[in-house]
């Protein structure tokens, strides 16, 4: 519980930070002017829904394959903020495409893509809340996790394989990035104040997780 609470004081000066180098010190784009400034949400939010799944995802095949009870815990656990991000992903999308693209939402492969992987995120923490015995909630979930987590490439490349509306990514593993230094590090700093928030919510979830799984296993034993 310390070490939470530390970590919920380093989140907020880390995002206030983060807030205030992106509000008021890095300056608006020169073609999309202030709106340029919800990037700073959108695309940390956006990286964590996909990173989340995709853990989830590899979480699943190895629960599937070596039958380790602590990974199912685990992706139960992240689930629900990975989803959370992912809404907030679209959302900041629609807020940032409005002045953009003078739209809300289209039909772009990047944007349903997205909207597809909330889908399995929706079907996952479904079968865990309505599913009561273990290792059939497991087994059902973890088989929409493996089939979801075909959806992220989608996600990740449909910029480049079709013809779309969303711009390419700036930041890519391969290149250096294209985004202006001053844009970029407001952008690293949100990104860890998320990477932290995210963190705490999956400790103490999991601590939760862990504690039932251990009452539900005692009741069965009697």
């Amino acid at each position: 519980n310390k070490f939470i609470n530390t970590l919920i004081i380093f989140m907020i000066f880390i995002i206030f930070l983060g807030l205030i180098y992106a509000l008021f010190i890095s300056p608006e784009d020169y073609i999309q002017g202030d709106s340029v400034r919800i990037m700073y949400v959108h695309v940390p939010a956006s990286l964590l829904s996909l990173a989340c799944f995709g853990f989830i995802g590899i979480a699943s095949i190895c629960s599937l394959i070596f039958k380790i009870k602590i990974l199912p815990l685990m992706a139960k656990s992240l689930a629900p903020v990975g989803f959370l991000f992912g809404v907030i992903s679209i959302v900041t999308g629609s807020l940032w495409g409005k002045p953009t693209w003078g739209i809300w939402w289209v039909w772009d492969a990047r944007l349903t893509s997205m909207a597809i992987l909330l889908v399995f995120y929706l079907a996952y923490i479904a079968i865990w809340k309505f599913v009561d015995n273990f290792e059939k909630a497991n087994k059902i979930s973890s088989i929409i996790a493996i089939i979801g987590t075909l959806n992220l490439p989608i996600i990740k490349y449909s910029v480049d394989w079709w013809n779309t509306l969303h711009q390419p990514s700036s930041i890519t593993l391969t290149s250096f990035p294209t985004i202006h230094y001053t844009m970029l590090i407001p952008l690293i700093i949100m990104f860890l104040g998320m990477v932290i928030y995210l963190f705490i919510v999956f400790l103490m979830r999991y601590k939760i997780e862990v504690i039932k799984f251990k009452l539900d296993k005692k009741k069965n034993q009697k």
